[in-house]
């Protein structure tokens, strides 16, 4: 089996029977490292915790400058709480969500059903895969992706897809983890499971900003949100039963400089 298959395998079960959102490290159906903005150290309630992870979809759609007009594309939607956060805190005109796993559509279809029903033009859910987006072109004019672009296994036709379906003067947004050194991922696969079995795919940040670029893009900007995101996410999962498991890890590889956590902005002409 291909390591590409068997990642593929693997984060199929993680969505599907697995329901990682359920796992004690993550919070109010979101699956999120999360973002604080000014991080204290001591006890996290579980509503902190959940709104670290509103915060960093918060910290996403503020860079796309939504206003009334705009139809949005979220790529990884998930059980698509971040979705619903974005028609009911940025009113676009409209906001789709698409996945590609289909537990996780049926979750987010479950769990948003009052706002699907009573916005159904608004709201639309959809499966599908980020590499082949099931959309005609240039039907969005803002596209995001919030800690979702790890498991997909090829940034650059992600980033010719997400170009293709931008209309002119569209902007895509994207948010996860990168390494600052390709020559770093061997030692990241030593430390970070997911990443060893190929559940995340990790590459290097300026790889994936020369994707975009490659694609069409233009004015692709990048930040580190690492001061944000890797000390709360460390001591959130210290307060979990994983508390001594390789999670930790993802602190020290921070520490070490093998990691960080990103958000890309980029437009297209």
């Amino acid at each position: 089996m291909s390591g590409d298959s068997s990642g593929a395998m693997r984060r199929a079960a993680m969505y599907g029977v697995n329901d990682l959102s359920s796992m004690a490290i993550f919070s109010g159906n979101f699956i999120n490292f999360g973002y604080w903005q000014h991080f204290t150290p001591g006890l996290i309630s579980i509503d902190d915790r959940t709104e670290s992870q509103a915060n960093l979809y918060r910290t996403v759609l503020r860079r796309l400058e939504i206003d009334s007009t705009d139809v949005a594309l979220e790529v990884g939607c998930g059980i698509a709480v971040g979705t619903a956060l974005a028609l009911q805190e940025f009113n676009p005109r409209a906001v789709y969500g698409l996945d590609l796993s289909q537990d996780q559509i049926d979750r987010a279809t479950r769990i948003n059903a009052d706002l699907a029903a009573h916005q159904p033009d608004r709201f639309v859910l959809q499966q599908g895969s980020a590499l082949e987006l099931p959309y005609a072109g240039e039907k969005f004019d803002k596209c995001y992706s919030v800690e979702a672009a790890q498991h997909f296994e090829d940034l650059a036709t992600f980033a010719s897809e997400a170009h293709r379906v931008l209309r002119p003067a569209g902007r895509l947004a994207v948010t996860t983890f990168f390494t600052p050194d390709p020559s770093a991922i061997d030692e990241l696969r030593q430390l970070i499971e997911t990443i060893d079995s190929g559940v995340d795919v990790i590459l290097a940040i300026g790889s994936f900003r020369d994707d975009l670029l490659e694609a069409g893009f233009v004015d692709v900007r990048v930040e580190n949100l690492g001061e944000h995101v890797w000390r709360g996410f460390d001591a959130w999962i210290g307060q979990t039963e994983f508390r001594d498991g390789w999670g930790r890890n993802w602190l020290e590889a921070y520490h070490r400089g093998l990691i960080d956590y990103y958000l890309i902005t980029a437009d297209k002409k």
